[in-house]
């Protein structure tokens, strides 16, 4: 009756609902099946699935540029190539520049912290401790002791973190050279693809690709924008309370907040030292509460408010993914989950497009209209 469906007893209905729910419990299962094979695959295929993420990412601060140049009629190897050195040449010279500060504010710092050990000297000296200068040669021998008890473990430490170094210097080596490729060739990857699969097919797919690119420029811009304000503030704090090399560690704040949880501690962290041993115990504690507010309103403000506006992402669900991603994946599991979420998001809102396309044509079509094409895109 008008949409309805008497059934003929209470055990058909019944039966009807069990069997509805045993097909979709069915579907799920295998869905959720394919999810693990799928997460399975990369963590098996990490060493490759790494350096083309970090490619991808690459390229989308090198395309604009690069694009600008191919439509002033460049070769695309030649403006890849351009882009890719002027890229490596700023941060080659903004490396090189925070180095030359460093190496010039060294001899202050140095003598800063000579002060900063004769004054803890002369604090431990005094009451409640009370320590003669034997009992700190004392205390000192000890833990010389201690270190050379421990150099085993210090070494294999050491090596551990050398293999690590090596691992991401020949992973990022990696991704320069897939970024070249990907800025050369990428245009050329989607008609590549429509012929592979198919006009029908092709076309969805260039449709969601197209869409996951945009997104990932979204989450670099907004990435920066949030390491910037990192920056801006922290280096306020130190210039304002007199630390030296304040515009490196704002330097280094601003490329730290690239690497999620461990960049922005690390260049926290320095900042804190380097007033601690140049301004005293005062100044330390003050530049602490100043790192640990900026830090605190950047993560959990800030960086879910940009990425959420910019990838169309809902600030909790930014939180989530990245609470996920540090828990399956360590750090670059943080630093991705956010673009590999919004790219899921883009490709679920495309099939509730196309589904709702299609559902309206079919409507019209069942009220008597004219059929419309159904295997469009709703581009």
């Amino acid at each position: 009756m008008d949409g309805e469906r008497r059934w003929a007893d209470k055990g058909e209905a019944i039966g009807h609902g069990v069997s509805w729910l045993s097909r979709w419990s069915l579907r799920t299962a295998l869905a959720a099946l394919g999810f693990w094979m799928v997460f399975w695959l990369v963590g098996t295929l990490w060493v490759v699935v790494l350096p083309v993420l970090l490619g991808l990412l690459i390229t989308t601060v090198l395309w604009p540029p690069a694009r600008w140049m191919m439509s002033k009629g460049m070769n695309s190897a030649l403006a890849a190539t351009i882009v890719l050195l002027v890229g490596l040449g700023v941060l080659g010279g903004v490396i090189a520049a925070i180095s030359s500060s460093i190496a010039s504010g060294v001899p202050e710092i140095a003598q800063s912290a000579q002060k900063a050990v004769t004054q803890l000297q002369d604090w431990a000296s005094g009451p409640p401790f009370n320590l003669e200068g034997s009992d700190l040669d004392r205390l000192i021998a000890q833990g010389v002791d201690q270190l050379k008890a421990s150099i085993g473990s210090i070494a294999n430490g050491l090596l551990t973190g050398a293999g690590a170094v090596t691992s991401g210097l020949v992973t990022g080596l990696v991704a320069l050279l897939l970024a070249f490729f990907f800025v050369k060739d990428g245009t050329r990857f989607t008609p590549w693809l429509r012929g592979v699969v198919g006009e029908r097919a092709g076309g969805h797919i260039t449709v969601v690709l197209e869409r996951i690119w945009a997104t990932l420029g979204s989450f670099i811009r907004s990435q920066a924008a949030v390491s910037l304000i990192d920056a801006v503030f922290i280096g306020l704090g130190l210039l304002i309370l007199g630390v030296p090399l304040a515009i490196p560690l704002a330097a280094l704040t601003f490329l730290g907040g690239f690497i999620p949880i461990i960049g922005a501690f690390i260049a926290g962290a320095l900042a804190v030292l380097v007033a601690l041993v140049s301004n005293g115990l005062t100044t330390a504690i003050i530049m602490l509460v100043i790192v640990v507010v900026v830090q605190q309103v950047e993560g959990n403000v800030l960086q879910p408010i940009l990425q959420s506006r910019g990838l169309r992402l809902h600030a909790a669900v930014v939180l989530l993914v990245v609470t996920a991603g540090t828990t399956l994946y360590g750090i670059a599991g943080a630093f991705f989950s956010v673009p590999v979420a919004a790219a899921v998001a883009v490709v679920v809102r495309y099939l509730g497009e196309v589904i709702e396309a299609r559902s309206v044509s079919t409507t019209s079509h069942l009220d008597g209209d004219d059929p419309v094409e159904t295997e469009r895109s709703p581009e």
